[in-house]
């Protein structure tokens, strides 16, 4: 018997809870131990350092670039003060 708590969720929570992967590191920072957010932190830490091993220099900027349209949206809110 299913419990009420996966059906009392948002459609776009189960959407993103049925992915395989990403699904169970999602349930599992929001239903498991609290220490959970710095296994997945060390983990993507771990992939960025065997990214950089693999394809070097790339890898290493390719975060910076990737933050740029967040780092754009936070300075328009700042300087909106």
């Amino acid at each position: 018997m299913k419990s009420n708590i996966s059906t009392s969720r948002a459609l776009w929570l189960r959407i993103v809870l049925a992915i395989p992967v990403i699904g169970w590191v999602v349930r599992d920072l929001l239903e498991g131990d609290k220490d959970s957010i710095w296994y997945l932190l060390g983990g993507l830490g771990c992939l960025w350092v065997i990214a950089i091993m693999t394809w070097g220099v790339p890898a290493l900027y390719l975060p910076a670039v990737a933050a740029v349209p967040f780092m754009l949206i936070v300075i328009l809110l700042i300087s909106r003060g």
